[in-house]
C-alpha cells in the first residue's frame, strides 16, 4: 500500500574497519563511509542531496568543524549540521532526529557517519610520534561530556565504565540470588556465543570464536579489570572503525528510484533515563528506564519481542546485555541470538558510534531475511537507554522524539559521611598487572541516603571477591574527599 512521502526510510549502509598501521585519519574515514553508504543506496547523487550531516563525536581527534568539513568532503549543499556529544546512545539519538526532520517535511535526506581511529594513535604513541592530522581545533574544546561526573565519583575514581558496570552487574547478581560461579559461567556462555557472530562477520575487530573458559578464566592475557569481568568481556575502544547510515523521505527514494529491497523502515523509537550516578539508582540491580524505553518502542513499532527476526543488544558489557534481555522479556540463550555484529567486545566498540555498525549490520540482516529487527544503544554509566525497531515493512507510530519516556529520581549521594552503611553495589579495581588494587563500594546509609566508599584493606578486598557481599554491613570513616570502608 501508498506510505506517506514524508516517511523516513533507511536506504543507505556501510561500514568499514582498518586492518593495517597507521590508519587514515577520522575524517577520512567519515568520507568513505559516506561515500559507500550512498553507493549502497543505488543512487547516483545522493549525497548532493543531503540536508542533514550528523557526525558521532569521535576520540581520536577535535577538529575545529567536524560536520561542515566532511560536508565539504562529499559536496553536500548547505544544510542541516549536527555533532554529538559522548554517548553510546549518540547514533541513536542522532538517527531520531534526522527521522522526526524528514516526517516533519524539513528536509529529504540525511547522513549520520562515526569513526575512530584509536587503534592508530595507540600506536603512534607506542612510537613516541603524535598524530599530525587535518583541521585541528584550536582552541582544543572540552571533551564532548553532556554532563561531567559528580565531585565525590571523581573523588572515589568512579570515571570508568569497567567499574560503574561492573558494580551494577554485582547488584543484578545479588538481586537475583546468583552465586558468583552461577553468574561467571551464565557470562562466560553468553559472550561465547557473541564470538561466534563475530567470527563470522568481515567488518569484526576480533574476528575469533573463544570458548566460555577462555573469557572468564584469568589469566596473564585476560586479567581481571574490574571484577569480575576479565579483559575479553568488556568492550574494546582502541580500534580503527567506521560506519554510515543515509535516510531519506520515501518521497525522495520513489523520485531517486531506489529500490524497494534497499528500504529499511524506523517502525519504533524510544528512549530514557535512569540516573547518572551509579549510587543514586532507586534499585542498583535493575533498570526502570530500560524497560521503559522496550515498552514504548515496541509499541510505537506495532510489534513485539516475539516477532523481531534478529536482535542487537548494546553489549559493551554483560550487564547492558543482561538487563536488555530483562527489559524485553527475552532470554540470554534466545536462539535468534543477541547480537548481529558480535558485539562491541568483539565486533568492536569505537567510542560512541557502535550503534552505526550495529544498525548497518541490522539493515544488511533485514534486506536479506524480511521482517522486524531490534537495535538497542547505552550511554553513559547504564544512564541512557535508546531502542529502535527496524523493519523491512512499513508502519508504527511515526514517533521520533528524543523526550525521555521514563527519568529516573535519584537517591541523593553524600560526598563524605562518617558512621554505618550497607554495601549495595561493589567492585574490586585490578590494576594493568592484574592484581587488585582498591574495594569500589555504593552503600546505602541510616535513612536511605546513597554515598561511595574504598576498601584499601588488601584482607577486605580478598573477602569481597570471594563471596556476595551486597548487604553487607560496613562502617565508614571518611579520609579527605574519600570514605573508607571496614567490617
Amino acid at each position: 500500500m501508498p506510505i506517506d512521502p514524508r516517511t523516513p526510510v533507511l536506504v543507505g549502509v556501510a561500514q568499514h574497519t582498518v586492518r593495517d598501521r597507521p590508519g587514515p585519519e577520522p575524517l577520512d574515514l567519515w568520507e568513505r563511509v559516506a561515500r559507500e553508504a550512498a553507493e549502497d543506496a543505488g543512487a547516483p547523487g545522493l549525497l548532493g542531496r543531503l540536508g542533514s550531516v550528523q557526525v558521532v563525536y569521535t576520540e581520536s581527534w577535535q577538529y575545529d568543524d567536524p560536520c561542515g568539513r566532511l560536508a565539504e568532503r562529499i559536496g553536500a549543499p548547505p544544510g542541516h549540521r549536527r555533532y554529538s556529544t559522548v554517548s553510546g546512545t549518540a547514533p541513536h539519538v542522532l538517527i531520531g532526529d534526522a527521522a522526526a526532520r524528514i516526517a516533519a517535511g524539513e528536509l529529504d535526506a540525511a547522513l549520520v557517519t562515526g569513526a575512530e581511529a584509536l587503534a592508530t594513535r595507540r600506536e603512534l604513541r607506542r612510537a613516541g610520534e603524535h598524530a599530525r592530522w587535518s583541521h585541528a581545533a584550536d582552541p582544543k574544546p572540552p571533551y564532548g561530556w553532556e554532563r561531567p561526573p559528580a565531585e565525590t565519583e571523581l573523588a572515589h575514581g568512579l570515571i570508568l565504565p569497567v567499574h560503574t558496570y561492573a558494580m551494577l552487574d554485582t547488584a543484578r547478581r545479588a538481586r537475583t540470588g546468583e552465586t558468583l560461579d552461577r553468574e561467571r559461567a551464565d557470562r562466560g556462555a553468553l559472550m561465547a556465543g557473541m564470538t561466534r557472530v563475530a567470527a563470522a562477520n568481515p567488518h569484526a575487530w576480533f574476528p575469533h570464536e573463544r570458548t566460555p573458559e577462555e573469557l572468564v578464566t584469568p589469566s596473564p592475557e585476560n586479567r581481571i579489570v574490574g571484577w569480575p569481568y576479565t579483559k575479553r568481556t568488556v568492550a574494546v575502544m582502541e580500534v580503527d572503525m567506521a560506519a554510515a547510515v543515509i535516510l531519506v523521505s520515501a518521497g525522495l527514494a520513489d523520485a531517486l528510484g531506489i529500490a524497494e529491497d534497499r528500504r529499511v523502515h524506523l517502525r519504533g523509537w524510544a528512549y530514557a533515563e535512569d540516573t547518572w550516578e551509579v549510587a543514586a539508582r532507586p534499585v542498583p540491580g535493575s533498570s526502570p528506564a530500560m524497560r521503559a524505553a522496550a515498552r514504548a518502542a515496541f509499541a510505537r513499532s506495532g510489534v513485539g519481542p516475539e516477532d523481531l527476526t534478529a536482535l542487537d543488544l548494546y553489549s559493551c558489557f554483560a550487564v547492558a546485555v543482561r538487563f536488555a534481555c530483562e527489559a524485553t522479556g527475552l532470554s540470554p540463550a534466545d536462539p535468534r541470538g543477541v547480537t548481529v555484529t558480535g558485539g562491541l567486545p568483539y565486533a568492536g566498540g569505537p567510542g560512541s558510534a557502535y550503534v552505526l555498525h550495529s544498525t548497518a549490520a541490522m539493515a544488511g540482516r533485514l534486506r536479506a531475511a524480511g521482517g522486524h529487527g531490534l537495535v538497542t544503544g547505552v550511554g553513559m554509566h547504564m544512564t541512557k537507554h535508546a531502542y529502535a525497531v527496524w523493519s523491512t515493512e512499513p508502519g508504527g507510530s511515526g514517533e521520533y522524539s528524543a523526550e525521555p519516556v521514563h527519568r529516573a529520581e535519584p537517591v541523593p549521594i553524600r560526598d563524605v559521611y562518617e558512621g554505618p552503611a550497607g554495601v549495595v553495589a561493589y567492585t574490586v579495581a585490578h590494576g594493568r598487572d592484574g592484581a587488585p588494587e582498591v574495594g569500589l563500594l555504593a552503600v546505602e546509609l541510616p535513612g536511605g541516603d546513597r554515598a561511595y566508599a574504598h576498601v584499601r584493606d588488601a584482607d577486605l578486598i580478598a573477602d569481597a571477591e570471594s563471596r556476595e557481599l551486597v548487604g553487607q554491613k560496613v562502617r565508614l570513616a571518611p579520609d579527605g574527599a574519600v570514605n573508607v570502608a571496614t567490617w
